[in-house]
């Protein structure tokens, strides 16, 4: 099939579309083409002619013939006057009838759409909850909308649209081309995101101040606004049209899943967290359950019957095993309702609640007995040791393990959280670690850091440190008079604390801040474990995840199995782009190859509360009201008509007025005579 052919059937739906806003404001002004049939009957009657006496009828043959007719009406003959009158009355008629297209009320030189992609745009437009291809969404609704005014533009004036999810984003700059604005609205897709109007109605704003002329813009939403009275006072007018009904709605708008163990089995237990709130006018009977990823077996669930309004906490648990470690986790509630992307949360089991932690010195040195001591001292912590050469040599480290050092100053170490202890002369981690301060009291330490908490470090006394000079001021954890005692030197990948004193040679060991300090150690460990190399997410935010120094060839996917945009620089991946709720699945090669799984959730009671509507006070400069009531204000054409049928009456009035064209010679032609007197004149002509 040709171009051509292809380029004709893609248009002609716009141009029907477009040409089905013609209508007739006035319809009885057609009633003036009756003067048509007048008109006809004219120029078909005979014309009555006085009698006068002449010396001949040879001139007047056909008169003759007229008058001894017995019908009073003659053959309808096309005259130029006939055509141009008859034409004139039909413009004529037209222009009274007053036809128009219908467009947008006050479009302007400028318009800018502004369509909410959000979250609850997904959810159905009205009615019950149903689902199924058949049922039409609030985002189907507002394209429709946004269709008709792209169509109706007023000739010369262009549009842009505006993606309003969780950042704004400039679908289609200012065109004038009808079809081109058609084919941006189509291909807009609803996102599981909070949406922001504001950042959307703010980017709309510049761009149009950019230009000249009358501009205004326009606001498809739903009305669940995060963020009512951001735009409120836009400095060009905006014109909110909401679209859907009010509908009831059931969403799970909190979770969590956490590790402990069974006091009363003393096994390993995962427990997921659920809040399930209902955002409707009655009961609902829901079942909720929690099952592994890509898997059919429910591990938990529970019946629950919530009331309107409430806000109903679920616990769901099963015993885990080792190799449920760091899987995807689905929390489901059913039946679903209108809006589907909040009736399912994602989690990950966490990797146990026992904290491996390993303990390292040189080749031939034993590690700090303080050290090993006050970590084994920790019901939840495992604690193994291990020579230096063993450690990094070691391919069974847990990715998550604390690894504490004693006197050396490993460059990269297998592992999660790291504490290195008296480390030796040189560069250690980005900072420089110099030669001993002898007897430095401790003056202040960072109560903010949660290594800090609840120390007192008042009376600490340590025989001699290494003198540690960070790269910044902010990361001095304990200060004295001669330097700092104890830096953070974490990295993009891990937290890594640096003592610059051997804590044999100091009374710490015999102060409670010692066991504490420890304890805060663990405890951020455990905390960076339980989150995995990933923290919980919510969508529309950038996905910032922590993976191993060595790790290269990122390769991210989102839930549709689909590849996804990601960066790795130093020990820290990014996913730009993280619009659909899910689990989505990082893999890296490198030294410490892996892979991870990280859930992503809605969470927003603002998007899953569909009851909303728009709480943004009508102002100066915006006006809201409903898109089905947007009055149609209409684009009159019956001046063209008026125009014309003035054209026709001048040329019939030329026309009828013209002068007759001479004969080329200066004799006049003889008139031919009838047929009768010219046989007479051939018979006497022969007679003679």
């Amino acid at each position: 099939m040709s171009a051509m052919p292809l380029v004709l059937q893609a248009s002609i739906p716009l141009v029907l579309q477009a040409s089905s806003g013609l209508t007739l404001l006035a319809p009885k002004g057609l009633l003036l083409l009756g003067l048509l049939v007048p008109l006809v009957i004219l120029y078909i009657l005979k014309i009555k002619r006085a009698r006068r006496r002449v010396s001949s009828t040879w001139l007047w043959s056909s008169a003759k013939r007229d008058l001894l007719a017995k019908s009073p009406f003659q053959k309808l003959v096309p005259q130029v006057p006939l055509i141009l009158q008859a034409l004139a009355i039909i413009l004529a008629a037209i222009a009274l009838a007053q036809p128009a297209t219908r467009a947008e009320e006050g479009a302007g030189d400028h318009l800018a759409v502004v369509i909410d992609v959000s979250a609850s745009m997904n959810a159905i437009a009205s009615g019950v909850a149903e689902t199924g291809p058949e049922v039409e969404t609030r985002l189907a609704a507002a394209k429709k909308v946004a269709r008709r005014i792209a169509l109706t533009l007023p000739p010369g004036s262009d549009a842009m649209i505006v993606e309003a999810g969780r950042s704004a984003r400039v679908a289609s700059g200012l065109e004038r081309d009808r079809r081109r604005l058609v084919g941006v609205i189509d291909r807009l897709a609803g996102a599981d995101v909070e949406g922001d109007l504001g950042e959307a109605v703010s980017l709309a704003v510049d761009r149009l101040l950019q230009t000249t002329g009358e501009r205004r813009i326009i606001v498809l939403t739903d009305g669940n606004l995060a963020r009512p009275a951001t735009f409120a006072s836009a400095a060009l007018p905006v014109e909110l049209l909401t679209v859907g009904e009010p509908i009831d709605n059931a969403a799970i708008v909190r979770v969590d899943v956490r590790s402990g163990i069974d006091p009363a089995t003393r096994k390993e237990t995962v427990e997921a967290f659920a809040l399930v709130v209902n955002y409707g006018q009655k009961p609902r009977e829901l079942f909720v359950t929690l099952r592994q990823d890509n898997a059919s077996d429910v591990l938990a669930s529970r019946r629950l019957l919530v009331q309107p309004g409430e806000r109903a906490p679920v616990v769901l648990s099963f015993a885990s095993t080792p190799g449920d470690w760091r899987k995807g986790l689905v929390v489901d509630i059913s039946p679903h309702d209108a809006m589907p992307a909040d009736d399912v949360a994602w989690g990950r089991v966490p990797p146990g609640d026992t904290m491996p932690v390993v303990i390292a010195a040189a080749d031939g040195a034993r590690p700090s007995a303080w050290l090993e001591r006050v970590l084994a001292a920790d019901p939840r912590a495992k604690v193994e040791r291990a020579t230096m050469s063993q450690l990094l040599a070691s391919t069974g480290i847990d990715p998550s393990a604390l690894v504490v050092v004693d006197g050396v100053c490993p460059p990269d170490v297998p592992g999660g959280d790291l504490v290195i202890v008296n480390p030796p002369p040189g560069p250690c981690w980005g900072a420089t670690v110099g030669g001993d301060m002898e007897g430095p009291m401790v003056t202040s330490w960072d109560p903010a850091d949660p290594r800090m908490r609840f120390l007192v470090l008042d009376g600490v006394q340590v025989r001699k440190s290494r003198k540690l000079t960070p790269d910044s001021a902010s990361r001095e954890l304990v200060r004295s008079a001669a330097g700092p005692l104890v830096v953070d030197v974490s990295t993009a990948s891990r937290s890594v604390t640096l003592l610059g004193f051997d804590v044999g040679e100091s009374d710490w060991p015999l102060k409670a801040s010692f066991v504490l300090f420890a304890r805060n150690v663990l405890d951020l460990a455990r905390t960076h474990r339980e989150r995995g190399v990933a923290g919980p997410q919510r969508t529309g935010e950038p996905l910032r995840i922590d993976v191993p120094g060595s790790a290269t060839d990122l390769v991210a996917t989102g839930p549709d199995g689909k590849s996804l945009e990601a960066s790795l620089q130093g020990g820290l991946a990014v996913v730009s782009s993280a619009d659909r709720a899910g689990l989505y699945r990082l893999a890296w090669q490198g030294k410490e190859l892996g892979s991870v799984v990280v859930p992503v959730n809605l969470t927003s009671e603002a998007e899953s509360d569909l009851r909303n509507v728009v709480a943004a006070p009508a102002t100066g400069t915006l006006t809201v009201r409903a898109a089905t009531d947007k009055p149609d204000a209409h684009r009159g054409w019956g001046w063209i008509a008026a125009i014309g049928m003035i054209v026709l009456v001048v040329a019939d009035v030329l026309w009828s007025t013209r002068r007759p064209k001479l004969a080329a010679s200066g004799v006049a032609a003889v008139p031919r005579a009838p047929d009768r007197v010219h046989r007479d004149l051939e018979a006497r002509r022969a007679a003679r």
